[in-house]
């Protein structure tokens, strides 16, 4: 499976449309993605997160780990159209993420919690984006993942630096896929991962 650039269906594009206008308005009172971006919304967080769709597509559902404001969590939901579980600490934007899940008309459950506290069945698919290092990522992963899933996650040109990391704790398999919105960025597809023993 290859991560490709997505081209999406009218019906998917106006739900993105109606996800990126509930973002900029609620952008204004809280801080879900910086100001400098809300002018390229559409290359710099939508396109990205789209990236993950072909990978995530067909599996039965997803968990978004660290949701922030709904990348790539919301626009997975959107575009793959499948259920997902997105975790949010954050109270503010759980609630953003709540009505946007609402107005886009996605199968999705907005959990309100800390990730290492999250009470969620395993599930195919876990995603992130510009939530932590790699180490860092599999240890949240690793009880909401099941035992043949995937972690799929958006990183940046410290990838190779983070994979050298976490495998001096974990063991694992990892494919790199080269990002189609950013010359520096990668998505890490992580399976059969267990904390190194010793």
């Amino acid at each position: 499976m290859q991560a490709e650039r997505v081209t999406v269906s009218r019906e998917t594009e106006e739900r993105l449309q109606a996800y990126m206008a509930l973002l900029q308005k609620w952008n204004e009172r809280i801080n879900l993605v910086s100001p400098k971006d809300m002018d390229n919304l559409w290359e710099r967080h939508i396109l990205d997160s789209l990236q993950l769709v072909p990978l995530v597509k067909g599996r039965e559902r997803f968990v978004d780990m660290g949701s922030g404001g709904g990348f790539p969590g919301i626009v997975v939901g959107i575009a793959a159209n499948i259920p997902g579980v997105l975790i949010e600490s954050d109270q503010r934007k759980s609630a953003f993420l709540r009505e946007a899940a609402r107005i886009t008309g996605t199968q999705l459950t907005i959990l309100p919690c800390r990730l290492d506290k999250a009470d969620v069945a395993p599930a195919p698919v876990v995603t992130a984006r510009a939530l932590a290092p790699l180490d860092k990522l599999l240890t949240w992963a690793r009880p909401l993942l099941e035992p043949d899933g995937v972690g799929l996650f958006l990183k940046g040109r410290q990838a190779e630096q983070e994979i050298e990391e976490a495998a001096k704790t974990w063991k694992f398999d990892v494919r790199s896929w080269p990002s189609k919105t950013s010359p520096d960025g990668v998505i890490l597809e992580v399976s059969n991962f267990n904390r190194a023993e010793g």
